[in-house]
């Protein structure tokens, strides 16, 4: 007697057991189809016929099913679930979604790797995706970070250039080690990202398994206007659990999609995993005075320094009803903010503000946010944006669609608030950060974080994977690891050896 199936692969059964069978098939435009097997024909043996509309209109779709994939984050998986407060921040946060011990939100998460293609392996070697679009009863916030707290770069000017590195070689259309290592090494900032890549956290044991982040500094705001900044953190309440490198490259080949179907399944048995929300918190006098700097996303915010208060917690408790309706189509940018929470100068951040919503006008079109997962739950919004391809909600109906009018069209709050830095403002010009502290909490995490083992497997991560890059190249990245620590270096650089 076999064991029972998998959830996941029963999903055609459930759906049978909830609906009757007798349905008409009909066009895309509810025309009845009389016969489904076999086009119209000049006769049984005859040419096709262009009057075959049934044929046309699916063809026509068909031809056109495939939107195109995100650049970075293309293969993920998604769920529904809730968010509820469990400790009152409302000193610190003025945002809805916080204002009371006990309250629910409704959100939806997508996970994801960030290198690979849609059709790649979900266990590979990569940072994971961890977007979260809570639907607030003032739209939608999307906080849209990883599973670390840092990241490669800290000005977004770099950004395209590495998520090339990351890809495939435009000649040989090849993952490309000297691509990889050439720009690791010539930007130094990159060593504490690359170190927690390689370490043992650099492959997640599916992604209920990983810890999130919001990764940037953010700005929060309470009811009397009084500023903080703040970094969100997101712990798993299932534990910390990595996978060994031979078991990833063992299920790349026999289930590439092993993250996907182990959150799918978790969820359709009742297993619903969680994560706890807190936060760290940094006033503006703390930030001025602060050794580093505190918007630079190479960086971790001390714990001992600013330790992490409790918030809510996190359980997802649906999955999809379409993987591609709900998570092929969501769409997350760090803009989408409602009251409360704002923006910092954290440079990768002002630069995803724009890159985001601009990548979905390219994938989606720009009624991107009426697609139902991106929709904020709230209701319809309502502004001076009419027209272009997909518009599916009305359109706004007869309301005016320009400001200011005198028709009853929606009006701003009436506030001027002005976000302010610490510090003065400063000059307008292109401030090189290159040569700030790149190696000291590196130095940190290699020390203080990862034991013997762990240190000896990251040394063996890297070795194993810098090895086919070029000896100067090699070179170059062994001095920056070996600046976080002489031992750090030396250990790869022996192993590349054997």
């Amino acid at each position: 007697m076999s064991s029972k199936r998998p959830a996941c692969f029963s999903q055609l059964e459930e759906y049978a057991k909830k609906t009757q069978p007798g349905e008409v098939l009909t066009t895309t435009h509810g025309n009845p189809i009389d016969f489904k097997t076999a086009i119209q024909t000049f006769g049984p043996r005859g040419p096709m016929l262009m009057q075959d509309g049934v044929y046309l209109d699916e063809m026509a779709h068909f031809d056109r099913e495939r939107i195109p994939e995100r650049v970075v984050h293309a293969k993920g998986a998604g769920a529904y679930g809730v968010f509820e407060v469990t400790h009152d921040i409302t000193k610190y946060c003025c945002a809805k979604l916080f204002s009371e011990v006990g309250k629910k939100t409704d959100l939806f998460i997508r996970f994801s790797t960030v290198g690979g293609e849609s059709g790649s392996a979900d266990t590979a070697r990569d940072p994971r995706g961890f977007a979260v679009k809570f639907y607030t009863e003032d739209g939608n916030w999307d906080l849209v970070g990883n599973n670390t707290p840092i990241f490669f770069i800290r000005d977004p000017f770099l950004f395209p250039s590495f998520i090339h590195t990351q890809k495939r070689n435009p000649v040989t259309h090849l993952k490309d080690p000297d691509m990889f290592w050439d720009f690791i090494s010539l930007r130094p900032e990159t060593t504490h990202q690359v170190s927690f890549l390689f370490s043992d956290r650099g492959i997640p044991d599916g992604y209920r398994h990983m810890n999130g982040y919001g990764s940037h500094t953010f700005k929060l705001v309470n009811s009397k206007g009084e500023p903080v900044y703040c970094k969100f953190h997101y712990k798993t309440d299932q534990g910390i659990k990595n996978m060994p490198v031979g078991k990833a490259a063992e299920l790349a080949g026999t289930n590439p999609d092993y993250s996907i179907q182990d959150l799918y399944e978790a969820i359709a048995t009742g297993n619903f995993p969680s994560w706890t929300l807190s936060i760290q918190v940094m006033t503006y006098e703390q930030a001025e005075k602060c050794s580093f700097n505190p918007f630079d996303l190479t960086k971790v915010w001390p714990h001992a320094d600013y330790p992490l208060i409790p918030v809510g917690k996190i359980t997802l408790n649906r999955n999809p009803s379409n993987y591609f309706f709900d998570v092929e189509q969501s769409a997350f940018s760090p803009a989408h903010m409602p009251p409360g929470i704002e923006a910092s100068p954290d440079k990768m951040l002002q630069g995803r503000l724009f890159s985001y919503d601009d990548t979905h006008f390219h994938r989606l079109g720009p009624n991107f946010q009426m697609i139902p997962v991106n929709c904020p739950y709230a209701g319809k919004p309502r502004n001076y944006v009419r027209d272009g391809p997909m518009c599916v909600d009305g359109n706004q109906g007869g309301a005016p669609n320009y400001y200011p009018n005198s028709f009853n069209g929606p009006k701003d709050m009436g506030k001027h608030d002005v976000t302010i830095f610490p510090g003065p403002a400063g000059d307008v010009k292109r401030y090189n950060a290159a040569d700030d502290d790149n190696f000291s909490q590196v130095g940190i995490f290699y020390n203080k974080v990862l034991n013997e083992e762990e240190r000896t497997r990251l040394a063996q991560n890297i070795a194993g994977h810098m090895k086919n890059a070029s000896p100067k190249i090699q070179e170059r990245a062994i001095a920056n690891f070996s600046k976080a620590d002489p031992d750090y270096g030396a250990r790869i650089k022996k192993y590349i050896s054997q």
